[in-house]
């Protein structure tokens, strides 16, 4: 593969169906496949209605979607405004082969374009490869953070 066959593009509503499969992709690696629970209507609307949340990248082949980034801008009290890279995803087939470079880099040109005080994202503790990866950017991968979380029902529930 080459870079120049690989095209980045902002995604589009009509994505979606892609997005989410790629998405489950990567819950059944990170093994949690049960933590998916967004639906594909809730994923558009999130996207693409009235108030988008979410923009991102996606990476195709001869039209074909092998990998995506996904973004939205946080603030943080001791930062700032950053770019919130939220999954960078790959099909499997095609890891290793400079897709995550070109949609890691894209993500960095888009902090900086956006005037953004950086950027963040998370990587599970054994995920060597895709921990391996980020630092080849020198980036600092932290420790001592624990995720917090509700769920939909707990919120419903309340």
């Amino acid at each position: 593969m080459k870079e120049n066959e690989i095209k980045l593009r902002t995604a589009k509503k009509s994505d979606c169906p892609r997005l989410l499969e790629l998405i489950i992709e990567l819950a059944v690696f990170e093994r949690e496949p049960h933590e998916v629970t967004v639906t594909l209507a809730e994923m558009e609307e999130a996207g693409f209605g009235e108030k988008p949340v979410w923009k991102a990248y996606v990476a195709e082949w001869e039209g074909f979607i092998v990998g995506f980034a996904l973004y939205y801008i946080r603030y943080s009290t001791w930062k700032g405004s950053r770019l919130y890279l939220e999954d960078l995803i790959v099909t499997e087939t095609w890891r290793g082969k400079g897709v995550g470079k070109l949609l890691f880099e894209q993500m960095i040109r888009e902090a900086k374009e956006l005037g953004l005080n950086g950027m963040t994202w998370q990587v599970l503790d054994w995920n060597e490869p895709a921990i391996k990866f980020y630092q080849k950017y020198q980036s600092a991968i932290g420790t001592g953070w624990l995720n917090g979380s509700l769920s939909k029902d707990q919120v419903s529930n309340f």
